[in-house]
């Protein structure tokens, strides 16, 4: 068994402020990267990168693995459209897994889907991802992500 780890996440769309997109990665050497871009009121990208434990990602492996989320499958949901997108990458242990689905706003969302129970297990995985990546960030370099 591999102990490689890999895990990316991207939503994004193409609106009236061009390409607003977020998009963070983590490595299994601790490397995380993040991006955060809109144009809104002439905002500029924003980078960066920093190095965490590797308690931290033992932590995100550990997220990753109780959500079950290897077991899903993204064929019965929502494509991505004029809304946007999401995408999740994740390399874990020999597994290579990707999802890619429209922007959800809502459980609503994930109720209207022809598979309620799958996408409810990625739309709650992408939610704590995404507040471990925002805690990081806002105690590694003290910025508001959103």
């Amino acid at each position: 068994m591999s102990d490689e780890f890999y895990l990316r996440y991207y939503v994004g769309h193409q609106g009236m402020f061009g390409h607003e997109f977020l998009e963070f990665e983590f490595r299994g050497d601790g490397r995380l990267r993040y991006a955060n871009d809109s144009n809104y009121k002439n905002d500029v990208m924003i980078r960066k990168e920093a190095w965490v434990s590797q308690s931290v990602v033992a932590e995100l492996k550990r997220i990753v693995d109780d959500s079950e989320i290897t077991r899903e499958d993204d064929y019965h949901w929502p494509t991505a459209n004029r809304n946007g997108r999401q995408e999740l990458e994740i390399i874990s242990g020999g597994d290579h897994i990707s999802f890619v689905t429209t922007k959800i706003g809502s459980l609503l969302d994930v109720q209207a889907s022809k598979d309620p129970e799958g996408l409810r297990v990625f739309y709650y995985l992408v939610q704590d991802i995404k507040c471990l990546v925002f805690s990081l960030i806002g105690l590694h370099f003290r910025v508001k992500p959103i």
